[in-house]
């Protein structure tokens, strides 16, 4: 028995083959249902999947993915879930594999995407490795795909997570982050990943920086020594690094540069260790 939540806003083009690509994939279950999450499309997206046999639950205007797949997540009437995109680029086929991996014990099982179509703009690439550098940094582990959109997991797992994870774009990164920093069992499963049909719905920039934020926050929520400790390393290095440029004018002047540095360095750590004793305080 699984829930399939399928967010999806003006997918008119691909609904209904990616729903025809669900239902034969889910079809060795006892019991599957589909649900498509219309977040206030202006085309046929809702109408064709009620053709196609889907349950439709249709937002008035356009609020977000994570909103979306919460909508969805709430509305399940099995407790475990499979989300996957609307727009074709997620292939189907691999949620029974997806499924039997997660059987294995882990809480959450994420397909990691790889191909052209995945790699496809050169702008992705700074702005991926910086948020999966600052996941793995405070995960302690690789994380292969920080926001991929096919997953497997249980409703009842991840409903008392919903305060703290995004309704926007950003929804599956802060997901990853918080089953992780809440000690979560997570698998990773290559999976390809295809053009994508119609035109996309992310933009770049502002969605990066929302991803960012969501990031930054979760680090705070969960874990906060990280983030301070990041934030102290980093004050450490431009210090040192003025000391040496002050060093060719005074060596009083670079001393005094270091110390400050250092003490600078010490009062963000210790804010810090304040912020995680706050942490342990407010979750008893």
């Amino acid at each position: 028995m699984i829930s399939i939540v399928i967010p999806a806003y003006n997918e008119e083009p691909a609904i209904g083959r990616t729903l025809a690509d669900i239902r034969s994939a889910v079809a060795p279950f006892d019991s599957a249902e589909l649900i498509v999450v219309d977040d206030g499309s202006t085309d046929r997206t809702a109408s064709l999947a009620v053709e196609a046999g889907a349950r439709v639950i249709s937002h008035p205007h356009n609020i977000g993915y994570g909103r979306s797949l919460k909508d969805g997540i709430n509305a399940a009437s099995h407790d475990l879930v499979a989300i996957i995109d609307a727009d074709g680029t997620y292939p189907a086929a691999e949620i029974p594999r997806l499924v039997a991996e997660f059987q294995r014990g882990f809480d959450l099982v994420v397909g990691t995407r790889s191909g052209i179509h995945y790699r496809e703009s050169w702008l992705k690439a700074p702005l991926r490795v910086v948020l999966t550098f600052l996941v793995e940094f405070t995960a302690g582990r690789r994380v292969p795909d920080v926001n991929s959109g096919l997953r497997v997991f249980r409703r009842s797992t991840i409903v008392p997570y919903f305060p703290q994870l995004c309704d926007t774009f950003s929804f599956t990164t802060s997901m990853t982050l918080a089953y992780m920093l809440t000690g979560r069992f997570v698998q990773y499963v290559p999976i390809g990943y295809g053009s994508r049909i119609g035109p996309t719905k992310v933009r770049l920039v502002r969605d990066a920086l929302r991803t960012l934020q969501y990031i930054v926050q979760g680090i705070v929520y969960y874990n906060p020594v990280k983030m301070f400790l990041l934030l102290a390393i980093a004050a450490l290095v431009v210090g040192l690094a003025g000391a040496l440029v002050a060093l060719a004018w005074s060596p009083a002047a670079a001393l005094t540069v270091s110390v400050a540095a250092v003490l600078f360095t010490l009062v963000i750590f210790a804010l810090g260790l304040v912020a995680d004793l706050l942490r342990q305080i407010l979750i008893r």
